[in-house]
């Protein structure tokens, strides 16, 4: 399989543009709302999410981008459409939890989510694995913030 590089380019800047409207509905609500709300003892300090969701919203375009470009010989449209459904799935949760305080809301998306990212990581594994793997770190952070997500529901 040869990566090619304007896929590369164009699924990194779909997910880090995404990404980019998310933080627009997270932006102004960490030093207000966000920060009055009481937080379970795992929660990390507010400056480590940017470089995490930078990070995996690159792995999650050079995953898009390995699948896009492998050769195979059945339609890769359902994987296509389960990674646009999770993506946006991510975005509605920081619009959920954050713009709209709805820790409750928020939870049901994020839980649809990591059904949602399982379902793309086997869609993907059968094209290129490679481009599965690379979403696992994805699926660890998703699940780390649904238990923050809960945590939040609880405590407020």
């Amino acid at each position: 399989m040869k990566l090619q590089l304007w896929k590369l380019v164009l699924s990194v800047l779909l997910c880090i543009t995404i990404g980019a409207i998310g933080g627009f509905f997270t932006s102004g609500e960490i030093d207000t709302w966000y920060a009055a709300l009481e937080k379970p003892p795992l929660n990390p300090p507010d400056w480590i999410f940017a470089p995490v969701w930078t990070t995996l919203y690159i792995l999650m375009g050079i995953s898009l981008a390995l699948y896009w470009s492998a050769e195979y010989g059945n339609s890769k449209r359902t994987g296509f459409m389960v990674f646009l459904i999770q993506l946006g799935l991510n975005l509605l949760w920081s619009l959920l939890f954050f713009k709209l305080h709805s820790p409750l809301l928020a939870l049901i998306d994020i839980v649809c989510l990591i059904g949602f990212i399982l379902t793309n990581m086997y869609f993907f594994a059968r094209v290129s694995r490679q481009s599965a793997l690379l979403l696992l770190p994805y699926l660890a952070w998703v699940s780390f913030a649904t238990y923050l997500n809960l945590s939040v529901l609880q405590l407020n």
